[in-house]
């Protein structure tokens, strides 16, 4: 009795397989699914929900959190290594969540000299 067809959902966990969306993403696909019974793509591409992998873009955000957070950036570099967390969400913020949270550990570790 589920709105979402098990092919819009297989077709949605493609999508999270493929890096195309994140599972943050997915779950606003989702709901959108079962309110408007669109397939996935289609939310997707209408939304503006893919996800960001380009590293190149994800440096940029990065490179804007470190400069808007000196103090803990100086912080993390003298051991404060739990802060990680806190640049991954920065960083997720200024992307709109769209950054693949993979590559923006790997550029925030490169970055912050990890």
């Amino acid at each position: 009795a589920s709105p979402v067809s098990p092919e819009n959902l297989g077709r949605l966990l493609q999508l999270i397989e493929e890096g195309v969306i994140s599972g943050k993403i997915a779950k606003i696909v989702f709901d959108e699914m079962a309110v408007s019974g669109h397939t996935p793509d289609r939310i997707v591409k209408e939304r503006g929900l893919v996800q960001v992998s380009d590293a190149s873009q994800i440096e940029t955000a990065v490179a804007k959190v470190m400069a808007g957070n000196a103090a803990e950036v100086k912080a993390y570099r003298a051991g404060k290594t739990k802060l990680l967390g806190f640049f991954v969400g920065q960083v997720m913020r200024e992307t709109k969540g769209k950054a693949n949270p993979q590559v923006v550990n790997e550029v925030l570790k490169s970055k912050l000299g990890t």
